[in-house]
């Protein structure tokens, strides 16, 4: 690729994007950080049916988990986005009360932006793999110090779409699972406990588990290729 104010330290794009993945998750510590205060919030909704006690567990417990990053003086950046994501529930939750819902609404309204945010993301990354720009080229760009110049390589970009598309996936099932049960919650055609109840425990079930199994998936078809990064496009 061109010129690169960054050094390269892999010779692969499968390298490339490993280290980026890692890098963007976290490691395990990372992934914890962003599912615990979620798992602790439905957990506690589910056993005490008491949603400021959930609230309350699930905020207290990503606070804890800041006061020991900034002890440790480490990077605060995944607890911060699990708190991001519980005031966001709570915004929801805070306006669905304001309406007059009912404990069951308030509990439904938490769930709502966590579809929003699969639809949401799922569409855009769709969209650069449709056009022919997928996300995961950028990290190759980001670590070559080229934002553009892996777009050169048809090689490069079959890849990085294959592994966006992956990505994608978790979003789209979520939203098909999910959807359904909370427009069915909302409307009345099923009960609201119920509804709140399964939407709890798919939060779980189609959270870290099915993005770990993308990942995985990820990390196979990253094994199977070696595609070389290259340091001109003239030579991609």
């Amino acid at each position: 690729m061109t010129d690169q104010p960054h050094a390269v330290e892999a010779d692969t794009v499968e390298a490339v994007v490993r280290q980026q993945l890692a890098k963007a998750l976290g490691g395990r510590r990372g992934m914890a950080e962003a599912a615990v205060p979620t798992i602790l919030f439905t957990v506690t909704w589910l056993t005490m049916r008491d949603l400021n006690t959930a609230l309350f567990v699930s905020i207290g417990a990503a606070l804890l988990l800041l006061v020991v990053r900034l002890v440790q003086r480490s990077t605060v950046q995944f607890v911060v986005n699990a708190l991001f994501g519980i005031g966001i529930g709570w915004y929801f939750v805070h306006r669905s009360a304001a309406a007059g819902g009912s404990e069951q609404d308030q509990a439904l309204a938490y769930f709502l932006p966590g579809i929003l945010y699969n639809g949401g993301y799922a569409v855009v990354l769709a969209f650069t793999c449709l056009i022919g720009w997928p996300l995961v080229g950028f990290m190759v760009g980001s670590i070559t110090g080229d934002a553009t110049a892996w777009h050169s390589d048809r090689q490069v970009v079959k890849l990085c779409s294959r592994l966006t598309w992956l990505l994608v996936a978790p979003c789209i099932i979520r939203v098909a699972v999910q959807a359904p049960i909370w427009l069915a919650g909302s409307s009345g055609s099923i009960d609201p406990d119920a509804a709140v109840a399964a939407l709890g425990v798919l939060k779980i079930v189609l959270g870290w588990p099915l993005q770990l199994a993308a990942l995985g998936s990820m990390v196979w078809l990253l094994s199977r290729n070696k595609t070389p990064v290259a340091s001109d496009p003239a030579t991609a």
